[in-house]
């Protein structure tokens, strides 16, 4: 089934492009069904990079999605255009009185800021509190996931003494759970922070599951399965030039920064990067609306919270 978006995001034509079945809006009011409903909260500077790797994921399903995106109404990103702000994005308060299958938060380039110095920290305190009540699953990846761990539960993050980045083997740590059902027992996905949680601090946590970490960079998968709140830690959805990109950003900006590891065939960043972790990110992806969304969440949406 298809992945409803807004009439003429920018995103459907790469997504068509690769065989992803879109339906903008117009099309989708014209078949009876349910549809789930997704909201995804979008803070990363150049939106439409994040929204073309996400629908990628949510799209390939045999379940219909349907997405709305919001970004934080008190702060406006410079890299993105009022205009494509408008026309395809919402706030908060446009939203904040429907209920939704799904809640994604993204990550956003403030790592290296206390979380309450974050201009939009009240807002997104805000939703934290209103997703509890309004969305029956929700998914927070890399910095949203830091910001989630923080908010519900008080675990802190540390500086890295250097920026991680690359492609790293992780282990599954508790046995058949539904969002890893079908992974391998060992599998690659990227990350690229500057910050960690630490193994200790969420143990002390006993709503908090640790399902899944790497050996070289630590954990990346935390649930609170009773409550279907997922943090992940890592960047499965990367496309393949992402951190390629990053790398050759942070060399112009003279940040010295290190070659990826993992990535590029022997450490070489003039050779193609080799991609590992596109199985795990549709399975991850399809595992967590199949599972925690669609065959979990109330027929009647409104009955949510």
């Amino acid at each position: 089934m298809p992945i409803k978006i807004p009439n003429n995001l920018p995103a459907a034509n790469v997504l068509e492009s690769e065989n992803i079945f879109v339906m903008d809006a117009d099309r989708a009011y014209t078949q009876d069904i349910r549809p789930l409903k997704i909201l995804i909260l979008n803070l990363m500077p150049v939106k439409s990079v994040t929204e073309t790797q996400l629908l990628r994921l949510l799209g390939n399903t045999p379940l219909q999605v349907e997405v709305d995106f919001i970004y934080t109404a008190s702060y406006i990103p410079t890299h993105t255009s009022r205009d494509y702000l408008t026309e395809f994005y919402g706030t908060f308060q446009d939203v904040k009185h429907k209920k939704y299958d799904g809640f994604i938060i993204t990550g956003a380039p403030v790592e290296f800021m206390d979380f309450e110095e974050v201009a939009y920290w009240n807002e997104l305190a805000e939703i934290f509190d209103w997703s509890k009540t309004h969305a029956w699953s929700s998914f927070h990846i890399c910095w949203g996931a830091q910001a989630g761990l923080y908010y519900h539960y008080g675990v802190p993050k540390y500086i890295l003494p250097e920026k991680l980045s690359g492609v790293y083997l992780h282990k599954l740590c508790v046995q058949h759970e539904k969002l890893f059902r079908g992974f391998d027992d060992e599998f690659y996905v990227p990350h690229s922070r500057n910050t960690e949680e630490r193994k200790e601090d969420i143990l002390k946590v006993p709503e908090l599951t640790i399902l899944a970490e790497a050996y070289e960079a630590g954990v990346y998968a935390v649930a609170n399965l009773q409550k279907r709140q997922f943090f992940i830690t890592g960047h499965a959805e990367y496309d393949p030039y992402t951190l390629r990109n990053e790398f050759e950003r942070d060399l112009k900006a003279g940040l010295n920064p290190h070659i990826p590891q993992n990535y590029f065939p022997n450490n070489d960043p003039t050779q193609e990067p080799v991609v590992k972790w596109r199985s795990v990110a549709h399975l991850l992806f399809a595992n967590w609306l199949n599972y925690y969304v669609y065959q979990e969440t109330p027929f009647e949406i409104n009955s949510i919270g």
